[in-house]
Order: structure tokens, then sequence, then C-alpha cells
């Protein structure tokens, strides 16, 4: 069952269960896959909804940092639980062992010998970490090993 299939039945289940949280969270998630089909007008793959599900926890990462700092406890709340309902269709994130190994992996899968193979090395590890890690710490990780 694609990513896709499952948003949609876990719709299902949050308007049976009437959980309103959930069911808009899902339903938000949803309009975002639909509006990338109509606007490129294509079909929307696992990848690609899996990068939107890793960039819309992003943001709410982002606003819910902003709420704690405002004192917005209320606003706060509604991110988080968010970005628990969107946790829910991503994979289990990678432990900071599994990230190492893949970056050696990748180093020297892809025979990177410094910065200027910063890009060969990010691209072979971008599909194997999509969603399971943060693509900025891996960068810094990279640039330490690369520049070591």
């Amino acid at each position: 069952m694609s990513l896709v299939e499952q948003l949609k039945e876990a719709q299902k289940d949050a308007m049976r269960a009437k959980d309103k949280q959930r069911l808009g969270t899902i339903r938000m998630a949803l309009a975002q896959v639909k509006q990338i089909e109509v606007d490129e007008r294509r079909e929307v793959t696992d990848e690609d909804t899996l990068a939107l599900l890793t960039k819309m926890v992003k943001q709410r990462k982002e606003s819910a940092t902003q709420f704690e700092q405002a004192n917005r406890q209320d606003l706060l709340d509604i991110e988080l639980a968010e970005i628990e309902v969107l946790n829910s269709f991503l994979p289990q994130p990678l432990t900071d062992e599994e990230v190492d190994a893949l970056i050696e992996q990748a180093i020297s899968e892809s025979g990177a010998s410094g910065m200027q193979d910063m890009g060969k090395v990010m691209g072979w590890l971008r599909p194997k970490v999509t969603g399971r890690a943060d693509m900025g710490k891996i960068s810094g990780l990279i640039k330490t090993r690369l520049t070591a």
C-alpha cells in the first residue's frame, strides 16, 4: 500500500473515530499531495509524499519553537499534536550509529576525497535517509569528515 493510500485509510479511520485533530492534519497532508498532482500534472510517488511529510514536520517544529518562545502554549500544543500525527506516517528515524555508517559507506562508494565531492556524497545518501534523518545535520557531519 502506498503512502498516499495509507493517508487516505487513516483519514477514513479518523472520521469514524471522530478524531478532529488527526483528521485535520491528515486532510492537510492530502491537500498538499493533491496540490502537487494538480500543479505538476503527475502521479505523486512515495518518495514525493515522504519528502512532503518531512517538510511539513520541519515547518511545524519551527513554528513550535516560535510559539514556545512567545509563551503560546495553546498554539504549541496544536503544532506538537500535528507533528505526532505526521510522524506516524514517516519511517523510523535512523540512529546516530546508522547515520555514521551510511556516511562512511557513501564517502567510500562515491570516492569522495574532499569538499569538492560533497555533492556526490549527498546525492548517494539522500534517497537512503529521506524522512529518516535531518539532512542539515547529515550535511554538517559530512563536512567534518571531508575536511578532516
